[in-house]
C-alpha cells in the first residue's frame, strides 16, 4: 500500500487523456518485461510494538518520534510506512539471494538498533493479536483508500493498519514457454500461492481470540473483494488478461490538486474512459491506479508474490525468501513444483485466486489438509535441494531444513503454535499480562522483539547467523 505512485513512469506521460484501447495497450506493454531471471528482491512489513509489552498501544507521537530518527540512518533498502504505522523494507534488485538477504539483513540491524533507543520493536506477524486497527498515517491516498474499502465492510481498515507480510518479487521469466517462462510462472505463482498460504500462515488470533483461520490476513484480503484484492482469469495470454482486469477494476479514487479526493462508487477505470467524467483520465491516472490494485500475485514489469504472511523472528523472513526463489529460479525445481501443484488446481473451480475454493482452504485449515500438506512437503524439499544451485549459505539452507522438519512435514505452521500457547493455557484476560513478558522465553507471543521461540537451537523455527 506504500507503492509509489509513479510506478509506470518510465513508459507513460502524464497529462494526456486516454482511451480504453490506450490503457490496455500500455498496461500490456509494461506488465512482464520478459528475459532470464536474473534478480530478486523481498518487501518485509513489520508490526511496531512496545519493546518489552506489545499488548500496550504506542502513541503516534512515540511513533513519529521515532521515524524521524529513522529517517537519519542510511539504507540500502527504501523504509515506507504504512498506514497503521506498520514499517516495510523494500530491497532494492539483487543479483543473487545472498546478496538479497545481506542487504536486507544489515538495513534491519539498523532499524532495529534505532527503534530499541526508543522501547520500540519490530514484530513479526501476519496480523497484530491485540490491537484495533487505527490509522497513523492521515494523507489523501489513506482517507480515500479507508473511505473506499468501507464500503466492503470492516476487513479494509484491518488490512491497512495491523497487517504484515513477507512479498517475493522475481523476474517475470523468459518470453518462451518452459520451466523458466513467464507464463509458466504467472500460472504457478497463482497455484502455488496457496501452498505458500498454507505453510506460512501466521495470523490466527484477532483481538486476543482465535478467528478459525490460520491466515487471518489472508481472509481480509478476500474479504476487500476480487475486483481490488483479486486476480485476473488464468487462462489466454498474462498480458491481455492483466490488461483487462486492469481497465474492470473499480477506481479506488479521482485525485486533486487541493481538498478531499473523490471517492467513486463502483467506476471501473474503462468507465472512465467512457465518460470522462468527473474528468477524462490521464496516464498518471492509470500509473496510480495500477498502485491501488492489491492481487495476490501483482504483474509490475517483475511479479510480486504478495501472500505470505509476515514471520517470527528476526530472521524468519529468509525462509518464505528462500523457498520461494528456489522453486521460481532453479529450473529442477521449478519443474518439481509445476507437476506438484497441477492436480491442486481443480480444487480452484477455475476461478481465480484467492476468492476460489483452494485459497479458502490454505487461509483457513493450512497444511492441516492432507493433499496441501503432500504438496508442500514435496515442494520444500524441491527448494532444500535447489539452495546449493543458488549460492544459499549453509545457514540457510539448515534455516530451511530446520523449517521443513518443524513445520512442513508435521502438518504445522507458525500459527499453529500461537494457539497451541493459547489453548493450552486456557489464556483470558487475566492471563494476558503473564503470557507476555513473565511467561517462559518459548512463548511466541511474549517475543516482541523478534527472538525465537525456544533457547534450544533444536527447537528454533529459523537458525542464527543466515545472512552471511
Amino acid at each position: 500500500m506504500s507503492d509509489s505512485v509513479t510506478d509506470c513512469s518510465d513508459c507513460t506521460e502524464p497529462r494526456t487523456a486516454l482511451s480504453a484501447a490506450e490503457v490496455e495497450a500500455l498496461v500490456r506493454g509494461i506488465c512482464f518485461k520478459t528475459g532470464p531471471p536474473r534478480t530478486v528482491g523481498v518487501e518485509v512489513e513489520w508490526l511496531v510494538h512496545e519493546l518489552r509489552t506489545p499488548q500496550l498501544p504506542v502513541t503516534s507521537q512515540r511513533l513519529e518520534a521515532a521515524y524521524a530518527a529513522l529517517r537519519a540512518v542510511p539504507l540500502s533498502s527504501a523504509l515506507t510506512v504504512e498506514p497503521g504505522g506498520q514499517l516495510e523494507l523494500s530491497s532494492p534488485p539483487a543479483a543473487s539471494l545472498m546478496e538479497c538477504i545481506g542487504t536486507v539483513s544489515a538495513d534491519l540491524d539498523a532499524v532495529r538498533t534505532v527503534l530499541a533507543g526508543h522501547d520500540l520493536g519490530l514484530v513479526g506477524l501476519g496480523h497484530d493479536p491485540w490491537h484495533s486497527p487505527r490509522r497513523y498515517l492521515h494523507e489523501p491516498r489513506y482517507d480515500a483508500m479507508e473511505a473506499c474499502l468501507d464500503r466492503t465492510g470492516p476487513a479494509g481498515r484491518a488490512m491497512m493498519c495491523t497487517s504484515a507480510s513477507v512479498q517475493v518479487c522475481l523476474d517475470a521469466g523468459h518470453e518462451e514457454p518452459g520451466p523458466l517462462g513467464h507464463g509458466r510462472r504467472w500460472w504457478l505463482a497463482h497455484q502455488l500461492g496457496a501452498v505458500l498460504v498454507a505453510a506460512f500462515a501466521n495470523s490466527p488470533l484477532v483481538g486476543r481470540e482465535p478467528t478459525g483461520w490460520i491466515s487471518t490476513r489472508q481472509l481480509l484480503w478476500m474479504e476487500i473483494g476480487a475486483g481490488r484484492a483479486g486476480a485476473p482469469p488464468l487462462e489466454g495470454d498474462p498480458r491481455a488478461a492483466w490488461a483487462r482486469h486492469v481497465l474492470d477494476a473499480p477506481v479506488m479514487c479521482i485525485r486533486q490538486d487541493g481538498g478531499a479526493w473523490d471517492v467513486p462508487d463502483g467506476m471501473t477505470f474503462r468507465e472512465w474512459t467512457r465518460t470522462g467524467v468527473p474528468r477524462p483520465p490521464t496516464r498518471e491516472d492509470l500509473d496510480y491506479h495500477l498502485t491501488t490494485l492489491f492481487p495476490p500475485v501483482r504483474p509490475r514489469g517483475h511479479i510480486e508474490l504478495r501472500m505470505m504472511d509476515a514471520q517470527p523472528g528476526e530472521d524468519g523472513w529468509i525462509v518464505p525468501l528462500a523457498v520461494t526463489t528456489a522453486l521460481f529460479d532453479d529450473p529442477e525445481a521449478a519443474e518439481t513444483a509445476y507437476r506438484a501443484v497441477k492436480p491442486l488446481a481443480e480444487r480452484s473451480l477455475g476461478l481465480p485466486a484467492p476468492h476460489n475454493p483452494l485459497w479458502l482452504d490454505a487461509a483457513r485449515t493450512g497444511l492441516a489438509d492432507p493433499e496441501l500438506h503432500e504438496v508442500a512437503v514435496e515442494c520444500f524439499t524441491a527448494a532444500l535441494d535447489a539452495l546449493p544451485r543458488l549460492g544459499a549459505t549453509d545457514e540457510v539452507q539448515g534455516a530451511v531444513a530446520a523449517y521443513l522438519e518443524r513445520y512442513v512435514r508435521q502438518g504445522r505452521c507458525p500459527a499453529d503454535d500461537l494457539l497451541d500457547r493459547l489453548h493450552g493455557r486456557n489464556l483470558g484476560d487475566d492471563l494476558l499480562d503473564q503470557l507476555h513478558g513473565k511467561e517462559p522465553a518459548d512463548d511466541p507471543l511474549a517475543q516482541p522483539h523478534g527472538k525465537d521461540l525456544a533457547d534450544d537451537p533444536q527447537t528454533r523455527p529459523h537458525g542464527k547467523d543466515l545472512r552471511t
